[in-house]
């Protein structure tokens, strides 16, 4: 059985599998096509309308089909939801993906991080790669509701107040629909993930950008950034305009495909932009938003919730680039913001020694010595995330088909015994070594007492934004 990380994945055998979140939660999915959206309101699976083709919820399981899907359907996100909608789910046990195949054969686990202020969790998504089909874990929060979230994939919902009448096309979802929140996630979030932003022209037309940020908005944009960043002690950032440049082919993507996402049509994701800017980051955060007029509006929609807050004010960024395209498939203008600290030696290894420093911490919480940092291992490990964010896959198998071990004994290493935790998309070495921790495979690789020897890897760039690699040894 495979312990997920956020932004993992893994082929599922063929036929039918079952997807099972125990606990005070309520069990969603979407059936979506190859533009993120579903086909109708029959595509919305949740416990008012519990099946669908290819697709039944019974309580807490939900058993999906591939091949039974309708027509179109390249993907089935899984959300979750607190069974009593008045709780959020920062009070509620962190919920689990328990995934099985035919028999009950267990095949994954996923224990995202515990959610915060977000109502509503996209925990995973099962969609088709090639011929086959292929889970892949999320935790993205959304502070939407679930009738907000379900709107935004395409449904057409009646809040259930008691003034509102379903008519028979509509699905009723509960609770009323809150202010929305920018798409950025701690890990990849489903590509067609689009965020509400107001009213909309009535009738779009063709794609034909017709703004790119100009100068004197960067201007004001940086004005209003940086008086939030003072208010919050946050050292000013300043204007790179490689990450603009990032940011105005991002924002453009988006606006050719009338949607948001961390990854454009183009399946080019904006992390990739940045470094083929050439542009190489150890801290990086983005705002993708549709909607605001000018940068005051999009600031001022920045500012509104925490997560969004918190990188626009982070004080660990030191540049930024914005840019905007209206006119868009929606009629929408489309924004993005990069923020970035630029990758060097000293940011790398302090980066590093944090993650060591962290894991030494849990170590010696269990009664453990410390692990001592191994140069050998240091060296693959770091090549190893390098790998992973260059050519954009994540496994612990490379391409060619290499282990842990293997790259180990390439870089010179003659240690015995060899372990490896990988993961991607998380924004700080605090989160990662959290994140670790609270998966049970990888948190008895570093509890694990025969290791004696450690090496960090870390790289920017790839469909996730950030590699990390522990290469553990004995």
């Amino acid at each position: 059985m495979s312990e997920l990380v956020p932004g993992g994945n893994l082929p599922l055998p063929d036929g039918a599998v079952t997807v099972r979140v125990p606990g005070p939660f309520d069990v969603s999915a979407l059936v979506l096509d190859e533009g993120g959206k579903v086909g109708g309101d029959a595509d919305f699976v949740f416990y008012n309308q519990p099946s669908a083709p290819g697709a039944r919820l019974v309580g807490d399981t939900l058993t999906v089909d591939p091949r039974r899907l309708r027509a179109g359907a390249a993907r089935v996100t899984v959300v979750v939801s607190p069974a009593d909608p008045a709780t959020p789910l920062g009070r509620l046990p962190a919920p689990v993906l328990q995934v099985t195949g035919a028999g009950g054969r267990p095949l994954a686990r996923f224990a995202p991080p515990r959610p915060r202020q977000e109502t509503v969790l996209l925990l995973a998504e099962i969609y088709r790669r090639g011929d086959g089909w292929k889970l892949r874990a999320l935790g993205q929060g959304y502070a939407d509701g679930l009738a907000g979230l379900a709107r935004d994939f395409g449904v057409d919902v009646v809040d259930d107040t008691p003034t509102a009448t379903a008519p028979s096309a509509s699905v009723t979802a509960p609770g009323p629909r809150q202010a929305a929140v920018p798409a950025f996630p701690r890990a990849p979030v489903p590509p067609a993930l689009a965020v509400p932003s107001g009213p909309r022209p009535a009738a779009p037309g063709p794609y034909s950008p017709t703004a790119a940020a100009p100068s004197a908005d960067l201007a004001d944009f940086l004005t209003l950034v940086n008086s939030a960043r003072s208010r919050a002690g946050s050292a000013p950032v300043s204007h790179d305009p490689r990450l603009t440049e990032a940011a105005r082919a991002h924002a453009r993507a988006m606006a050719s495909a009338g949607r948001l996402g961390v990854e454009g049509p183009d399946g080019v994701s904006v992390f990739q932009r940045v470094t083929a800017t050439g542009y190489m980051y150890i801290a990086v955060g983005e705002h993708l938003v549709s909607g605001p007029r000018d940068p005051s509006e999009f600031v001022e929609y920045c500012l509104r919730t925490e997560q969004p807050r918190r990188t626009l004010q982070d004080p660990a960024v030191t540049d930024v680039g914005m840019a905007y395209v209206g006119g868009g498939r929606s009629g929408d203008t489309y924004w993005t913001a990069l923020w970035a600290r630029p990758l060097t030696p000293g940011g790398l290894a302090g980066t590093v020694d944090e993650v060591v420093a962290l894991t030494n911490r849990e170590r010696a919480g269990a009664g453990l010595p410390p692990l001592a940092v191994d140069p050998l291992l240091a060296r693959a490990a770091q090549a190893y995330s390098t790998d992973m964010a260059a050519r954009a896959f994540y496994s612990h198998t490379s391409p060619e088909g290499t282990q842990p071990w293997d790259r180990a004994a390439a870089a010179g290493s003659t240690r015995r015994s060899i372990g490896e935790n990988i993961a991607c998309g998380q924004r700080s070495a605090a989160e990662v070594v959290e994140g670790w921790m609270n998966s049970p495979g990888h948190r008895a690789n570093i509890l694990k007492p025969a290791f004696t020897h450690i090496g960090i890897g870390f790289a920017g760039g790839g469909p996730a934004g950030t590699y990390w690699t522990q290469l553990f040894g004995a």
